[in-house]
């Protein structure tokens, strides 16, 4: 890895349900994400296009994966504003636990919510 390299270049969300989980993330953020088996794994990807040095993910439902709201914190992005995906965690069956914050003017704001499988996700945008 380099400096000039994302330092993430794929994720993972651990899930117990997979539709349940793929339902809450494609209303949190009106996207539609295709569903896949791989390797034993289910799997519901997170849209994207020409992965040329883009960060992309997936939902995974597997006895390798495990939901916690203790381990890793990934942040989605939530740009233009996360205000507009936070609004929908609550309706969607997760719970906000962080509400949008300032960091800094230059890095923009940050906010935490729980999915429907129990994992903390961090939503990240520039306004």
């Amino acid at each position: 890895m380099t400096a000039k390299e994302n330092s993430i270049n794929w994720f993972e969300i651990s899930v117990a349900d997979i539709k349940r989980a793929t339902k809450f993330y494609e209303s949190v953020f009106s996207v539609k994400m295709e569903a896949n088996e791989m390797m034993g794994m289910k799997m519901a990807f997170f849209p994207s296009e020409n992965m040329n040095g883009k960060v992309a993910g997936s939902l995974v439902q597997s006895s390798d994966h495990k939901p916690s709201k203790d381990g890793v914190v990934l942040y989605l992005n939530g740009n233009p504003d996360l205000s507009v995906a936070l609004g929908n965690v609550d309706k969607a069956g997760g719970k906000v636990v962080m509400p949008k914050t300032k960091i800094t003017d230059e890095i923009g704001f940050m906010a935490f919510f729980i999915d429907t499988e129990g994992n903390k996700v961090g939503l990240h945008s520039n306004k």
